[in-house]
């Protein structure tokens, strides 16, 4: 309980930048009170709440039983086993991902049928099942991070030429939304526990890159499967379809609040129950051993699902309403961009600086890193990284740019930094992408970038309003790179004065 109360209290502190952007925004930039007040402060405190619950589970239970998974398959020796393992985990983690199902749904209402939603999500569960069968072997087999995600990068920039437009943003986007608050500590703690067990191998430079990989393997699969479906055929009229369906989720939601709220709370358990399937068969059916300190288990992926309820409850009531609203606002009655770009930069430092994920993940690689790096640096560096990644994403929307030309310019910075770059932070910088990108950032700024694209003479909502959350992937990694070749350069200069 004691160690609740202070997750619980560091979490109300990570929120408080968050409120003070939107209440400096509110009221000296637009100049009006906040409407709702009351909601806001009970939608935050659930949000504090949920956070502290979802950390404290990760440390009981999804933490524990990743290392735990990692080091019984490779005392196994069985290579086919942690490949069968690690492609089961990707496709269970992303299969029922809420994230990747509302983008497929977007998909297809992009496509007018085009694009199927169901296939999509299985197309893309089964690329991140492959890429992670991959990264198991790369960590056994003890290869550099950087020519898996060099083979990466070059796939997503050849590919983007021929890529339909009406996809382009949303498989930019989709690395970031299947990877969420649970599979992203999962993948990492199995792939830290991996390393750790494989002789030769270092936990920090060995064990990351599984979550970076992943993050590739959705885009990748998306641009090839809009190629495709775009290439021949009739569309099929679903926007009728899609219209009635809402109308009526919102009567149902409007006439029975309370029943919809178990319903969304069973969701969040069948949301991670195809994970929790995956350990418990490798477990019992693999490994024939009995769960270690299985109640502790049990607990934490309890705490962890009643967490991410309470978090997503909090933000609908809020944040997301002032997240849009305050979009608009930026763009009405002719504001000078220059707000805009101060939004984007606060909202993408403060929305990162509070994410659960990357608390828990920056804690694991202070622990593997023995002394190398500080969890609390990281941190900020991540949250710089996306906050200038936000602001020139939303440059690009105003400008109108290419989204092709700046997310190919911001891979090749990312590779050239990754060869000069220490070895040990080069895993970690990739993965930062994926673990910076979760619950609260993806929504809120998913947000801004349709808020800002919808209020924009001659940009489309669908179009130009997805593609932010690409910049939120690869800036964190460049300015997490930047920091330890800077840091490095101190540390020689020091050593010459000497």
């Amino acid at each position: 309980m004691r160690e609740f109360f202070i997750l619980l209290f560091n979490a109300g502190k990570s929120l408080l930048p968050i409120i003070g952007v939107i209440v400096f925004f509110q009221i000296v930039v637009f100049g009006t009170p906040l409407e709702n007040v009351s909601s806001i402060a009970i939608g935050m405190t659930i949000v504090v709440i949920g956070i502290a619950l979802l950390l404290q589970g990760l440390e009981l239970g999804v933490f524990p039983i990743g290392a735990n998974l990692s080091d019984e398959l490779t005392r196994k020796g069985n290579l086919f086993l942690l490949l069968s393992f690690g492609f089961c985990l990707g496709f269970a983690v992303v299969i029922a991902e809420p994230a990747l199902i509302a983008v497929a749904e977007q998909a297809q209402e992009i496509s007018s049928g085009r694009i199927d939603a169901f296939v999509l999500r299985v197309v893309v569960a089964i690329a991140i099942g492959l890429v992670m069968m991959l990264g198991v072997l790369r960590i056994a087999l003890g290869h550099n991070i950087i020519w898996y995600m060099s083979a990466g990068y070059a796939i997503i920039a050849f590919v983007s030429f021929f890529a339909p437009d009406e996809v382009l943003g949303l498989a930019y986007d989709s690395g970031a939304v299947t990877t969420n608050v649970v599979s992203v500590p999962l993948i990492a703690s199995f792939g830290m526990g991996l390393a750790g067990s494989i002789k030769g191998r270092d936990a920090l430079i060995d064990g990351f890159g599984l979550v970076a990989m992943a993050l590739l393997a959705p885009t990748i699969s998306l641009l090839f499967y809009g190629i495709v479906v775009y290439s021949g055929g009739e569309a099929i009229a679903v926007e009728t379809i899609s219209a009635a369906a809402q109308v009526v989720s919102e009567d149902e939601i409007s006439s029975f609040a309370l029943t919809m709220a178990v319903f969304e709370l069973l969701a969040m358990f069948r949301d991670v129950l195809p994970i929790i399937a995956v350990v418990l068969f490798f477990q019992f059916a693999i490994l024939r051993r009995p769960l270690a300190r299985a109640h502790h288990v049990a607990g934490g992926f309890l705490m962890v699902i009643c967490g991410l309820y309470a978090f997503v409850v909090g933000l609908k009531l809020g944040l997301f309403p002032i997240g849009t609203a305050m979009a608009n606002q930026l763009i009405e009655d002719g504001r000078s961009h220059f707000f805009v770009y101060l939004f984007a930069l606060a909202l993408g430092f403060t929305a990162t600086m509070a994410e659960p994920a990357l608390i828990a993940v920056g804690k694991q690689a202070e622990t593997a890193a023995k002394g190398r790096i500080k969890a609390s640096i990281i941190r900020l560096m991540v949250a710089l990284g996306v906050a200038v990644g936000i602001a020139i994403g939303a440059h690009r929307i105003l400008s109108g740019d290419s989204m092709r030309l700046f997310v190919i310019v911001g891979f090749a910075i990312a590779q050239v930094l990754s060869l000069f770059a220490p070895r040990y932070i080069v895993s970690l910088a990739f993965d930062m992408g994926g673990v910076a990108s979760s619950v609260i950032s993806v929504p809120m700024i998913a947000a801004l970038g349709i808020g800002l694209a919808s209020n924009i003479e001659g940009r489309s909502a669908l179009l130009d309003g997805f593609g932010l959350l690409i910049f939120a992937s690869f800036c964190p990694a460049i300015a997490v790179m930047c920091y330890a070749l800077a840091a490095e350069w101190k540390t020689n200069r020091i050593k010459e004065v000497e």
